[in-house]
């Protein structure tokens, strides 16, 4: 059968109307969430951090000048990282930690996408002079537990340095110069110099005269009883904003300070092999206080960031918060990486 062709355009104009006034409610009803199968998409607005906002360039390539300084990157395959818990840690801690650095180097069909290992290939872009990339097989090669607060209950950026040289001494690690890293994580009981006003972890290499080698290293707190609203954000808010204490974004593992701990990680550790000695990729041209490929980003976990915006980023239904699929079906969420191809911050979770 035929219609008549002004029945069809009559047809056509209604489906049109239809679909335009459909559109222009579910955009008027919620414009800054969407629905991605079990999982919703949001953008909340939050107040910055308290520390570090000046680095953070919320995406704009014309604001940055990252450059390499022809020093080398962690190319070397495994990288191996090298635990130490100083101080008392709950199972469970320390297995979400773990699992977190074994799903760097997951494989594609361990984790869900966006995964923590897609994350990862934004760091392994980064070379050094001779070509090599940024290793992408990350592995944890050997894990010690200060459980007698050997260093006492306060360090400082040298005593971390002793922590280190008591745990290569003691022997259960090997000094490992080509793909060694030494992750110092302290319990939220420990205070450590800067700690909570100036940083929330750091990374250097250790001194010869402290250690008797130089050895990339990295230090990150749990800020669990601390200061949580300054190193646990966005799962914790300010005090001064309504409520006070944990924030709406609710961590995807129920554990505030572990799970604002990891992301921290994922920084210290992306900037770690990407300037492992302080001469390879950053930007500014003072090497003792550089801007580097996290501090670019700091703050953005999604499309959309900027502006007091963490960018999208996915809550399930059980109201978690994460931005990246693990292994084991962990979630997390992770602050996107400065890309050097794009020129931009980059995440695995981006929608354009």
């Amino acid at each position: 059968m035929t219609l008549p062709k002004d029945l069809i355009s009559l047809f056509l104009l209604v489906v049109f109307i239809l679909a335009r006034d459909n559109g222009l409610a579910r955009a008027n009803a919620s414009p800054s969430v969407q629905s991605l199968n079990t999982h919703e998409l949001i953008n909340p607005k939050l107040p910055p951090r308290a520390i570090s906002s000046s680095k953070k360039f919320e995406g704009s390539s014309d604001l940055v000048h990252l450059r390499y300084h022809m020093g080398p990157v962690l190319s070397s395959s495994p990288i191996n990282i090298y635990l130490i818990w100083y101080g008392k840690w709950a199972p469970s801690q320390k297995l979400l930690i773990t699992d977190f650095i074994h799903s760097i180097s997951a494989d594609a069909h361990s984790a869900a996408a966006p995964s923590v290992a897609e994350w990862w290939r934004t760091v392994s872009l980064y070379t050094d002079q001779t070509g090599a990339n940024v290793s992408r097989n990350v592995v944890v090669a050997g894990q010690y537990s200060d459980l007698r607060y050997s260093h006492g209950t306060h360090l400082t950026r040298l005593s971390v340095q002793q922590v280190i040289a008591s745990a290569v001494r003691s022997a259960p690690f090997p000094v490992d110069h080509k793909h060694g890293v030494y992750l110092i994580l302290t319990s939220e009981d420990v205070t450590v110099q800067d700690f909570c006003r100036a940083v929330c972890g750091f990374h250097y290499f250790t001194f010869p005269s402290m250690v008797g080698h130089t050895l990339p290293y990295a230090w990150i707190g749990n800020s669990g009883k601390q200061c949580p609203e300054v190193c646990a954000y966005p799962f914790a808010l300010p005090g001064y904003m309504g409520g006070g204490g944990p924030g709406s974004l609710s961590p995807p593992n129920r554990d505030v300070g572990v799970d604002g701990m990891i992301s921290v990680i994922g920084h210290e550790l992306a900037e770690l092999a990407s300037n492992p000695l302080i001469n390879a990729w950053y930007a500014g041209e003072d090497p003792t206080a550089p801007t580097e490929i996290g501090d670019l980003c700091e703050g953005l976990y999604g499309t959309g960031g900027g502006g007091g915006y963490i960018g999208q980023v996915m809550r399930d239904r059980e109201g978690r918060t994460f931005n990246v699929n693990g292994s084991k079906g962990r979630k997390f969420l992770l602050q996107w990486i400065w890309s050097p191809v794009l020129k931009a911050c980059a995440g695995p979770n981006a929608l354009d």
